[in-house]
């Protein structure tokens, strides 16, 4: 405060969401201490709406449920959450009640941004063949963001012989499907009309580390489906390699782009 006038809070707890919780409800200026066999006392009886990862609308929707306060929400079957807001909401949700957090403290920095580039073979006109690049494009960093447990603030993507263009994505994400929408929505705003594209490239800038990373919870179930997908293929990823598991729209056959260098 002396050097820098920023006002400050400083809170110890079992895990990190406990810490960063009790740093919220303290005053700038103040420290405090959340003891193992506190944890309960302390957590319970507070709002939904002060639970990690419990944003506006899903606290919202706790409350029409009778579900105000935490220790409300920990005494909610794991079967119910599980309906109302899919397996693995409905399964964070009852871990962050009972004051349960998985992550771990990172203290390496992590890089600003991630990127990768398809290189065609020749001058491609093909507008379907410039969204495969795209979707390609987007597999690939979707799949280096969650093996690395980072989550990007913003998208951007370079035509070459065109303009670059970047957009915020409304989250910070390490999922494939939101990666993609973004870079098409780009791609369109970029209102190319047979254009000679020699090259496309994708980067994932903003990075910030996985765990940090807020969601906000959907009832669309193709959702769940498409992550459940996405966790089958970065486990078949895993053991047999990259592309093992790939989008139809990627297995057709046509042209297709060179792999270019990657970076990051």
């Amino acid at each position: 405060m002396a050097l820098h006038g920023v006002q400050t809070t400083c809170a110890i707890a079992p895990n990190r969401m406990l810490a960063a919780m009790a740093a919220a409800a303290i005053p700038p200026g103040a420290t405090t201490v959340l003891e193992a066999r506190d944890v309960q006392a302390w957590l319970w009886p507070r709002p939904v709406a002060a639970l990690y990862q419990v944003g506006p609308a899903t606290a919202a929707k706790l409350r029409t449920y009778g579900l105000h306060t935490i220790g409300d929400l920990a005494d909610a079957p794991v079967p119910t959450l599980i309906r109302l807001f899919g397996p693995a909401t409905g399964r964070s949700l009852h871990a962050h009640a009972h004051g349960q957090d998985l992550r771990t403290v990172q203290p390496q920095p992590i890089a600003k941004s991630m990127s990768a580039e398809r290189t065609f073979d020749h001058d491609v006109l093909d507008l379907a063949e410039h969204r495969k690049a795209l979707l390609d494009l987007a597999e690939e960093l979707g799949a280096r963001l969650r093996d690395e447990q980072q989550a990007a603030r913003n998208i951007a993507i370079g035509i070459r012989y065109a303009d670059r263009t970047s957009s915020t994505l409304p989250e910070a994400t390490i999922h494939t499907r939101p990666l993609a929408a973004t870079a098409f929505e780009l791609y369109a705003l970029l209102g190319l009309q047979r254009a000679r594209v020699r090259a496309i490239s994708l980067s994932a800038q903003d990075l910030c580390p996985a765990g940090r990373a807020t969601e906000q919870l959907t009832l669309d179930p193709t959702d769940d489906r498409a992550l459940a997908i996405e966790a089958v293929t970065d486990r078949a990823r895993a053991r047999y390699g990259p592309g093992t598991l790939r989008p139809a729209t990627l297995a057709t056959t046509g042209n297709r782009a060179a792999p270019g260098a990657p970076g990051s």
